[in-house]
């Protein structure tokens, strides 16, 4: 299975986010798209930190004044 990218990861969030917002959602249904989005900003989050870490890497790398 392909892993998703930040930006893919996003904009599931932003889909549970929807989901959630509806009046007629059941609370176990709820609570399943909860810990859904947050599973899926924890892996944005963690790919970001990632990206930050190579940016700052490389850097360092070709230009070690900064």
């Amino acid at each position: 299975m392909k892993s998703k990218n930040f930006e893919e990861k996003i904009e599931k969030s932003k889909e549970i986010l929807e989901k959630l917002m509806d009046p007629e959602i059941s609370l176990s249904k709820s609570v399943e798209l909860y810990k859904s989005g947050l599973k899926e900003l924890q892996e944005a989050s963690e790919l970001l930190e990632k990206a930050k870490i190579e940016i700052k890497e490389y850097q360092q790398e070709n230009n070690p004044w900064i």
